[in-house]
């Protein structure tokens, strides 16, 4: 067996004692069926290699994902969709598919792996064209240097502002991202200009 991630027994000593069970299970069912697997960290989350991305395990509050990174060529329209992973949120070993049908899965994605077959990736191709709330309209017209700059993002930055407008849960907060909208925006920033470089 390949040596253990150290990164990876940290991950699954941080989780709570329920994730804990369920991360080492996985584990031991990914290293059982693919022993050349090789354990590394993305996204702050442990990943399983082999020829490529096989599959990950992650830990949340109150449930776990296992998510396999070929998954639509793996289980097609039976893979769920309600979490991260393709098996729901998991919050015990029992929500788990039995051993013999994860490690049938594990062996299908080594074989699509030493194949070089690519994951299924569906775009959603977003419109270029961008739909203004009235009162962010309204409230761009009262500055003129806020309008011209609004309309001189892309598309993406203008629906950045719009997003966290429409996000507000109440009028008092959707009246006060505005104004801090229109005022940023007069100054050319975009909406998450605080983290641009």
């Amino acid at each position: 067996m390949p040596t253990p991630d150290p990164r990876v027994d940290a991950y699954i000593a941080q989780a709570a004692p329920f994730a804990q069970t369920i991360l080492k299970h996985l584990r031991a069912v990914v290293h059982e069926a693919c022993p050349e697997v090789e354990e590394t960290m993305k996204w702050s989350f442990p990943h399983f290699m082999y020829k490529g991305m096989l599959c990950s395990m992650a830990a949340f509050k109150a449930h776990c994902a296992l998510n396999f990174w070929k998954a639509e060529l793996l289980m097609g329209d039976a893979a769920q969709r309600d979490a991260m992973g393709q098996f729901g949120r998991i919050t015990a070993l029992e929500d788990l598919p039995p051993v013999a049908q994860l490690q049938a899965y594990l062996r299908q994605a080594m074989q699509l792996n030493d194949e070089g077959i690519a994951p299924v990736r569906t775009r959603t191709a977003r419109s270029s064209t961008v739909t203004v709330p009235d009162d962010l309209q309204d409230a761009l017209a009262q500055l003129p240097a806020a309008q011209q700059h609004f309309a001189a993002f892309s598309p993406s930055k203008q629906r950045d502002y719009i997003e966290w407008l429409e996000e507000a849960k109440t009028a008092a907060t959707r009246t006060r991202r505005r104004e801090q909208a229109v005022a940023w925006i007069a100054e050319g920033k975009a909406r998450n200009w605080k983290y641009e470089k």
